[in-house]
């Protein structure tokens, strides 16, 4: 697929995206965006051919399937599903209006942005031929056939990114979740694109919004170099660190909750909305923790931890300056896959 292609994706779909977000209010919102959800869906799988189809759709309970995903390039993880670069145009532009219809609109262009800064490292050729990156290297797939009532599943991921979309009713969930960015700033037709601009920018904001006191309890005494509970870690726990919620100033509060919703507003508005209201609940049980320098500019690694929510951001050493090649991780202990909803 070329650059052009993929900007076509976006201005096609861009008024499917923006139609997302002028529900009106009331409790047909979220009943119109599963339906909206289960259409696409169901439209993604009338494009295919059956061959494809039996590729595409796993039980709802394998969890092998579930579980396949992963931050690295198609190399080094193999992925089950159909290959974004094995489709035709029309069935590639159903399964980008599947996910303009399951995200919100600055999550979709979020996702666009990940993928295309790949199509930027492909032109580079980092990985000397032995590792493959671009557009056709990512991969679709559903567990469960989607459903207004019953539990099912949207999987799209690759190099840097793991989407796990579960819905259940009128409820949905990203978590547990990848978004990745490498290059994390590049130019395409003129502009700069920062696909986790936001999330560096707003971290760097709280960190220097501490006081002195604030800073001692927030900074850890040794330095983070990658995630803790990244793809493959599902089940595990890590002890809370840093300055917790009950020590913030409001303000501090509303930069932590405007930070946490960079993750928590990839999915479509009404489940973004829901999570958004669950975290101001527990915000003063939610801590942040941060490790190295805290000049803006620079690489520094941070965690959001509280009752239902595990953020981490981790810039990486490997292919040179860290800052330009960073990983985060989304994940809810209490609702990983949508556990919590699903049946047992």
């Amino acid at each position: 697929m070329t650059t052009k292609f993929m900007l076509g994706w976006a201005l096609s779909l861009c008024a499917a995206c923006f139609n997302l977000s002028g529900f009106a209010q009331g409790n047909s919102r979220t009943s119109k965006a599963t339906g909206d959800i289960v259409a696409a869906a169901n439209k993604f799988l009338a494009s295919l051919e059956e061959t494809q189809r039996t590729k595409v759709v796993f039980d709802f309970k394998d969890e092998t399937q579930r579980q396949r995903w992963s931050n690295f390039p198609t190399a080094m993880f193999k992925r089950a599903g159909l290959r974004m670069g094995d489709l035709t145009k029309s069935q590639r532009d159903a399964v980008l209006a599947l996910l303009a219809a399951a995200l919100s609109p600055r999550g979709y262009e979020k996702i666009l942005q990940i993928v295309e800064g790949d199509e930027v490292l492909r032109k580079k050729d980092t990985g000397g031929g032995r590792l493959v990156f671009g557009h056709d290297e990512y991969f679709v797939s559903l567990l469960g056939q989607p459903s207004m009532t019953e539990p099912w599943m949207i999987q799209f991921g690759g190099h840097h990114l793991g989407l796990n979309i579960t819905l259940v009713g009128e409820q949905g969930t990203l978590t547990p979740s990848h978004t990745g960015a490498q290059p994390a700033l590049y130019e395409l037709e003129g502009k700069s694109v920062r696909p986790l601009g936001h999330e560096t920018d707003k971290a760097f904001a709280l960190v220097n919004s501490l006081d002195e006191g604030q800073r001692k309890q927030a900074i850890l005494g040794f330095q983070m170099h990658d995630l803790v509970l990244g793809p493959g870690r599902d089940g595990q726990m890590i002890q809370p660190e840093g300055i917790k919620g009950s020590a913030l100033t409001d303000k501090q509060r509303e930069i932590l909750l405007d930070l946490a919703g960079e993750w928590t507003g990839i999915m479509y508005d009404a489940a973004a909305k829901a999570k958004m209201e669950e975290l101001k609940q527990h915000i003063a049980e939610t801590w942040f923790a941060w490790s190295g320098p805290t000049e803006k500019g620079s690489a520094a690694y941070f965690r959001i931890q509280g009752p239902t929510v595990i953020i981490e951001y981790a810039p990486q050493r490997l292919g040179g300056d860290p800052t330009q090649h960073i990983h985060t991780i989304y994940r809810d202990p209490t609702n990983e896959y949508g556990a919590k909803w699903r049946k047992s």
